[in-house]
């Protein structure tokens, strides 16, 4: 099983649960980051993501593979979406089951938290007066000085 992906279609949030059922866990949590209407006093209409998929998928399942062993859970998966997304679209799912809550919670945790910090994945804000920005572009630079073949043209706020 792929335990890190992109998505470009709406997520199945019952499937993806479903695919960590597990009757040895006791304990299950899952992570839904939404896409809201606003953003440091924007409002804000819809989201676009893109991704170094190559890259961000090793990296997600490094990530994912952390987990399993520094917190002892037994399944995990992670689901990124690229595109278009709007208002309300489920952005990112992060899902473990472990055969107790406190182990799945701390995982959790721990997967957003690196995946947001460590995969090229890029944000694109729409604005409700017509403007857009790029949002958290810091590792822009970073991921095309050390992988030069991903052509990320696009203008950062």
């Amino acid at each position: 099983m792929t335990r890190f992906s992109f998505s470009s279609t709406p997520l199945d949030i019952a499937a993806l649960q479903g695919s960590l059922r597990d009757v040895t866990c006791g304990g299950f949590v899952a992570f839904e980051g939404w896409v809201r209407n606003h953003n440091e006093g924007q409002r804000v209409t819809q989201l676009e993501y893109e991704a170094f998929e190559a890259l961000a998928v090793k990296e997600g399942e490094q990530v994912i593979a952390e987990a399993r062993a520094r917190f002892g859970i037994e399944n995990a998966r992670c689901v990124h979406r690229v595109g278009t997304l709007d208002l309300t679209d489920v952005a990112v799912w992060v899902g473990v089951s472990a055969p107790h809550r406190d182990e799945a919670f701390r995982a959790c945790r721990y997967i957003i938290d690196e995946v947001k910090h460590r995969l090229p994945i890029w944000k694109k804000e729409h604005y409700e007066n017509g403007d857009s920005g790029w949002v958290n572009c810091e590792r822009c630079a970073a991921a095309a000085h050390d992988h030069p073949e991903h052509d990320h043209a696009h203008a950062h706020a």
